[in-house]
């Protein structure tokens, strides 16, 4: 078995097309099929089924598939630690990160990485709360910045960087708009406007709510922040959203109250896999983060209004 011929195959089984996965490859068609069947013959099984111009895994192919993406895996970071061995100031930082964290904090962590480590190479990815705790698991990346980090996953390591406090994000013309802050409380008969169920964030709010005695009114959900801001605008109702989740500028129908009697907060923080080490690129990185937040200028005074 050859690992053109593993590449050749995941790419067909990909695209479920020969020829389209040919023209990926830069190969003619006969080649990619010709190696298709080598491999199949080797192995003595049938991994695709042939429906005219396009193809379709066998039962047997996609479990192949899932071993042969997995060793690919294993290929790639094999390849990247031996080029970050020989020069760990020019290798990759894969890193995810959720929405809230987008706007500001992942553009200052990377551009002050950057200045000590500029030939550093940054690969970017969003995901949800689950999706990144998910990811980092299963080897798809080693690093992830989120909030709150888990705390009772065996396969994860977290470190907590800062805690964050939340603020109630309101239209400029609420009955509260006048106060310096206000009590979660107060908020007991108000619509809010919060992530679907699932969110993280959204748990946050209402938990906190819930140990007030009272369960939020949704009027609407959205998974993304500047839809929910959007409507926090137009009057649909309010929002409990982390500081570091607002922008500097916001629209001027909208304000932020710093919310307290609770003080609602959550930790903000890295995490890595605990059954495997870090390429030395992506610890340089990890340890950066460890040793350099409070330059980052993420406080409890960040966007309060």
């Amino acid at each position: 078995m050859e690992l053109r011929q593993i590449q050749y195959f995941i790419e067909v089984a990909k695209l479920e097309h020969v020829t389209e996965a040919s023209y990926v490859l830069h190969v003619s068609q006969s080649a990619v099929s010709r190696q298709i069947f080598k491999l199949e013959s080797e192995l003595g099984v049938n991994l695709f089924i042939h429906e005219g111009r396009k193809v379709k895994l066998t039962p047997i192919g996609r479990l192949f598939l899932s071993h042969m993406e997995q060793l690919m895996k294993v290929i790639d970071n094999a390849q990247q630690e031996i080029n970050e061995f020989l020069d760990p100031e020019r290798g990759t930082v894969r890193i995810g990160f959720p929405s809230s964290l987008a706007a500001q904090m992942i553009p200052k962590v990377v551009s002050a990485f950057r200045e000590r480590y500029p030939a550093v190479h940054f690969q970017l990815q969003h995901g949800s709360y689950k999706e990144l705790v998910e990811s980092v698991i299963q080897g798809d990346m080693n690093l992830a910045i989120m909030g709150p980090v888990p705390q009772h996953e065996p396969q994860i390591k977290s470190e907590v960087l800062f805690q964050e406090k939340f603020v109630a994000m309101m239209p400029a013309n609420h009955r509260l708009a006048e106060k310096s802050a206000i009590r979660l409380s107060e908020l007991k008969g108000d619509y809010f406007v919060l992530f679907p169920e699932g969110f993280i964030l959204r748990e946050i709010v209402v938990d906190a709510c819930s140990n007030l005695g009272f369960k939020p009114k949704v009027a609407f959900e959205g998974d993304d922040l500047d839809a929910i801001k959007g409507l926090v605008g137009a009057g649909m109702g309010l929002t409990i959203l982390p500081e570091i989740a607002l922008n500097e500028h916001l629209a001027s129908t909208i304000i932020t109250l710093p919310v307290i009697e609770p003080v609602v907060t959550r930790d903000v923080g890295v995490i890595i896999p605990a059954n495997r080490e870090l390429p030395p690129t992506e610890k340089l990185f990890y340890e950066f983060l460890k040793n350099q937040t409070d330059r980052f200028g993420f406080d409890s005074s960040l966007n309060q209004k």
